[in-house]
């Protein structure tokens, strides 16, 4: 029989897989923009919309998300998870028009909705809360590898066959995926898993909207995380294409290096602030550094590709700063409540993610002097640099609230309320 540190162990491996799976997703529109743009003809705004819908359900299902895997556990919704996604994500690779791609990227949306923060709530409840930002910080490198495919592997597979194989073996993966959830995943012990009734989950819920120390973290996740969702998830290979002159597999490439820049970040900046035992001051370093980095390519200056694989990966590794913002979240609010508080969190970057993809869009198409190349939309560097105006000033602006987080010491700092006196 494994013990019980193994059986943590594998069910966390089960989770990260499906985490891989679910950055896949999340950023494969950029991989494949100009193969989408072409195969359903769209304009910059309608491929926005489309790269967008992934972020609209996932936004929506974040406080649902915590709210169950707070009550119920996470084994049940990752296993329904990975199902939904499966479909989801068979419907897109056979899409015939936009409308049901569009239907197969919202399912796919709804079904990776709910692994991160039951990834977050196993190693709330398995693990030592000193190591919280830590294991979160090598998850999320992990989960990473999904974002790494989407870049120049993606690419370079479309490049030589169809990209809607690609779509339809992920959601073979995703159905395998939901059954080792249900074989691996325990149940949590239930006193770690008290179950609430109606009442007590709004008064929740409600509890950790209202307190203000909540908010600063949102407003980080907001901006830093929104940016990096936008920029990643659809448009930096169409920038570095058409502004700075690359290939589509150079593009990807670095893409795939923002990525790995960031997964890295994630491990790195979590373990420093765990062994500084600070969180405000390594979130806010690395939060003007990103803002930094937002000048250079709103600057649009080709520079030698060593120059600007340097730099994307400097980028990915500053917007990692981000993922500090759920233990930030996580340890002003109740203990038990830690699947709402961070699930509360995560929503600002998923809402910010799916309000800029399709804002870049439209802003570019107001632009667009209606040149086409090789079936494609073709925007000027002025019209990408208005579009990219709007992710560095969600990235300030997520700056600025990392100035107002709370310091918690890398601990739980929450306090009931002082309890009446006796009459």
């Amino acid at each position: 029989m494994s013990s019980p540190a193994s059986g943590r162990g594998l069910a966390l491996a089960v989770v990260v897989a499906a985490y891989v799976l679910s950055f896949f997703h999340r950023f494969a529109p950029a991989g494949i923009a100009q193969d989408l743009a072409l195969a359903f003809h769209t304009s910059a705004a309608s491929l926005g919309v489309l790269a967008a819908t992934y972020f609209y359900v996932y936004t929506l299902m974040q406080v649902p998300t915590g709210i169950l895997v707070d009550t119920l556990g996470p084994r049940r919704i990752l296993v329904l998870g990975s199902l939904v996604a499966a479909g989801g994500s068979a419907l897109f690779g056979l899409a015939p028009d936009l409308e049901v791609a569009l239907a197969g990227r919202t399912l796919v949306g709804l079904g990776v909705s709910v692994v991160f923060i039951a990834m977050l709530k196993l190693i709330a409840l398995w693990f030592d809360e000193r190591r919280f930002a830590t294991l979160v910080g090598l998850c999320m490198l992990l989960g990473n590898l999904g974002s790494v495919l989407a870049g120049t592997p993606l690419a370079a597979v479309a490049e030589v066959a169809s990209w809607r194989g690609v779509f339809i073996a992920a959601a073979v993966l995703s159905a395998l995926i939901g059954a080792a959830c249900w074989l691996f995943i325990k149940e949590a012990p239930a006193a770690a898993r008290p179950r609430f009734d109606r009442t007590v989950v709004i008064g929740g819920l409600v509890g950790v909207l209202r307190n203000r120390a909540t908010w600063p973290a949102v407003c980080v996740n907001f901006g830093l995380a929104g940016s990096f969702f936008a920029f990643g998830g659809l448009w930096a290979t169409p920038y570095l294409a058409q502004v700075h002159g690359m290939t589509r597999v150079t593009a990807a490439s670095h893409l795939s290096l923002y990525f790995a820049g960031f997964a890295l970040g994630c491990l790195a900046i979590g373990t420093l602030s765990d062994r500084l035992g600070r969180r405000k001051p390594v979130l806010i370093g690395a939060a003007l550094a990103c803002c930094a980095l937002w000048l250079v390519w709103l600057a649009a200056v080709r520079m030698p590709l060593p120059v600007s694989y340097a730099l994307f990966g400097l980028m990915g590794l500053a917007t990692a700063g981000f993922s500090l913002t759920w233990a930030c979240a996580k340890e002003v609010n109740p203990p038990h409540l830690s699947g709402m508080s961070t699930s509360v969190t995560n929503m600002g970057g998923f809402l910010a993610g799916a309000l800029l993809q399709p804002a870049v869009g439209a802003v570019m198409d107001l632009g667009w002097d209606g040149t086409v190349v090789d079936g494609v939309r073709h925007y000027s560097v002025a019209t990408f640099r208005t579009g990219l105006g709007l992710l560095f000033a969600s990235a300030l602006g997520g700056t600025i609230a990392a100035f107002f987080v709370r310091e918690t010491g890398c601990r739980n700092v929450w306090r009931p309320a002082a309890e009446p006196a006796a009459g």
